[in-house]
């Protein structure tokens, strides 16, 4: 195996991994985690609420449009980092498309960044009581935020690595 092909997969590793962080931020319901009203854990696709040590009960959110715009954004995300991998692991045969792929990455990343800016503007919903970007001190973010900030580190990375790893060795 070529040292070009090898940093290929390190770099499609890492969007693999980006996305899957993504994807599980996404179907955990601990976005944000209230203690006010029993143990609330909203989500962008599911909301759970424990009451007295019971068993959660979790139901669609009825998301507010800055959380609507945000699990849309996600969602487009998603979709890039997928469409990146499978053009990572497609430039091994064809390396044109490793540089299709650094695009797809990059508007990945940007409509993650949005959506991590957008997010926090929803913090005013009558369930939380904060002010936009700002919580009650009732109020926390939950794993799942932290997980869907890392897979944006993770992003910014994995195109850091293939454009300026991967892509200077094209032209070697």
């Amino acid at each position: 195996m070529k040292i070009m092909d090898k940093l290929v997969l390190i770099s499609a590793v890492l969007f693999v991994v980006a996305d899957v962080f993504a994807i599980a931020s996404l179907v955990n319901p601990e976005w944000v985690i209230s203690e006010d009203y029993g143990n609330m854990k909203f989500g962008l696709t599911k909301q759970c609420q424990t009451i007295y040590g019971r068993k959660p009960i979790c139901l669609p959110p009825s998301l507010c449009p800055e959380w609507q715009v945000t699990l849309s954004f996600i969602i487009v995300g998603v979709i890039c980092l997928t469409a990146t991998c499978l053009l990572l692991f497609y430039s091994l045969k064809k390396v044109e498309m490793l540089k299709i792929a650094r695009w797809t990455a990059f508007v990945g990343m940007v409509v993650f960044c949005i959506a991590a800016l957008i997010f926090p503007t929803g913090f005013y919903v009558e369930e939380i009581g904060g002010e936009p970007y700002k919580l009650p001190d009732s109020v926390s973010v939950g794993p799942s935020y932290i997980m869907f900030i890392m897979s944006i580190f993770l992003t910014i990375v994995s195109l850091l690595f293939a454009g300026k790893i991967c892509l200077p060795m094209l032209y070697d």
